[in-house]
């Protein structure tokens, strides 16, 4: 076993294993345990008064950018921060995989 990962390339591979372990672990045990969001009875934000008076200051830009705003920081809450942890240890593993296979040539 250490011959293998006594190379660069075993070491990035390790590396891509340990993070996809880690990372999955983490996405299940936080999807397990998220909360369900509570329900806003008075949720100001959705109201066509509030979009227009964003529209009316800032243009169609600014309902765009609170808009994506929302839904960047809804990521980091409950279910969603599970599939987020899960798509970043993807996205991450496979930046070392890739790394493993250019050193090899």
């Amino acid at each position: 076993m250490s011959v293998l990962i006594a190379t660069t390339s075993g070491r990035l591979r390790f590396a891509a294993a340990s993070i996809l372990i880690v990372g999955f672990a983490s996405a299940i045990w936080i999807y397990l345990t998220a909360v369900p969001p509570a329900v806003d009875v008075l949720d100001i934000e959705n109201t066509k008064q509030y979009i227009h008076a964003l529209e009316l200051y800032g243009g169609k830009a600014n309902v765009l950018a609170v808009k994506l705003n929302q839904w960047v920081d809804s990521l980091w809450h409950g279910t969603r921060l599970a599939y987020t942890v899960a798509c970043a240890t993807v996205l991450l593993a496979g930046a070392f995989w890739l790394a493993a296979v250019a050193s090899e040539e």
